[in-house]
């Protein structure tokens, strides 16, 4: 079922005019697109080839046939070798995907790069949002506001608290939301912050509050930042970035990018932050942002808005790092296997994918005689 010849593209494709709704646009494809043996793009992806692996080619055939509902690509990288790369319905290689709660593990990585470059510190994680912002009218802040840390609101352990109904009031307000506004009124309108240690709660005030840190923090500001100091570093051009009511990137959901360029993302956090061979983030940053720094009934752990869990898969654990996403965007790393998987679709929820892909993918390369053979070197 291998596929010849160009993986399908988008013609004339402006990136930045990708977006959510012009992606529902898309005709599905005619026919898949297969292959074990990927093309070198000179994207700075290493390529190598997968082999005749029966259970990769099935899986593949299965989800082609929809039998794992809305995927659009999927693609496998092992030891820094992209050895599989499949787009089925509206995937494309060129296209950047929309991305929604998985932007947040983006936004993170985009802190990492701050401290990288001495604009924050490790010490920094510990200070609170609010002296970082020196806009905001202390005055009129909910009770504990003060003590949140910029770690507290990675980790989606704030404690702010605004109900629906305020929610929406504030956001009939637009203009009152611009720059450090939104924050304002974040922490403004909030029940009272309890103290440390918080609950958590998965929310977009706490990513809204590190993207602001980041504006404050960094020259040129937050999307020049994120656009020349950590897109630019791993040669991701070809994306989009949705603007928040604030005026800044969003980062709760809104960005998008290629398939490609989320393997990237991948390998940079499997590597400790090293991007061919460059530091662009703190190992000890990226060590702390998948941590195990929240733990659920589940036992799903969070650490800086990236997921951390033990996987059954093959008769065997496995840990799993993974940045996730509505609609099935996944990163899916496992550090003994040197293995990165990007997974996107268009799903009406999280997708089945995120059990599905690691129980029918990791027992493949168990076995050493499934490793792969790189090809080309990145470029």
């Amino acid at each position: 079922m291998e596929s010849d010849g160009l993986a399908p593209e988008v013609v004339d494709l402006s990136p930045r005019s990708a977006s959510f709704a012009a992606e529902k646009r898309l005709p599905d494809l005619e026919k898949p697109y297969i292959t074990t043996s990927p093309r070198n793009l000179n994207d700075g992806i290493a390529v190598g080839r997968l082999g005749n692996n029966v259970a990769i080619l099935r899986f593949a055939e299965e989800i082609a046939g929809g039998q794992h509902g809305e995927v659009d690509s999927l693609l496998i990288a092992q030891r820094g070798a992209l050895l599989f790369e499949s787009y089925y319905r509206r995937g494309r290689v060129n296209y950047p995907h929309y991305q929604m709660s998985i932007t947040k593990s983006y936004t993170a990585m985009a802190i990492g790069r701050a401290i990288q470059l001495g604009h924050l510190t490790m010490a920094d994680l510990d200070k609170p949002i609010i002296d970082f912002l020196k806009q905001l009218d202390r005055r009129t802040l909910a009770p504990g506001a003060e003590a949140i840390t910029l770690a507290e609101a990675m980790n989606m352990r704030s404690g702010v608290r605004l109900s629906d109904a305020k929610a929406q009031e504030l956001n009939k307000r637009a203009p009152h939301l611009e720059g450090q506004g939104q924050i304002q009124a974040y922490l403004e309108h909030s029940e009272p912050i309890p103290r440390s240690p918080r609950e958590f709660k998965y929310q977009g005030a706490d990513p809204a509050m590190t993207m602001q840190v980041l504006e404050a923090v960094v020259p040129g500001g937050a999307r020049e930042f994120i656009d020349t100091e950590l897109l630019a570093r791993m040669g991701i051009t070809n994306f989009a970035w949705e603007t928040d009511v604030s005026g800044l990137p969003k980062a709760a959901a809104g960005s998008g990018l290629r398939s490609r360029d989320m393997l990237k993302w991948g390998m940079l956090v499997l590597d400790g932050g090293r991007w061919n061979g460059q530091q662009l983030i703190p190992g000890a940053f990226v060590e702390k942002a998948t941590d195990r720094l929240y733990t659920n009934k589940q036992d799903a752990s969070y650490g800086f808005f990236w997921w951390r869990q033990n996987v059954e898969a093959g008769g065997t654990t496995h840990d799993q790092k993974s940045g996730r996403g509505a609609g099935g965007q996944f990163i899916q790393m496992y550090p003994d296997l040197g293995l990165v998987i990007v997974i996107t679709g268009h799903h009406a929820g999280m997708s089945t994918m995120l059990t599905e892909a690691p129980a029918r993918i990791v027992p493949a390369f168990l076995n050493d005689a499934t490793l792969p053979r790189k090809t080309s070197t990145a470029k």
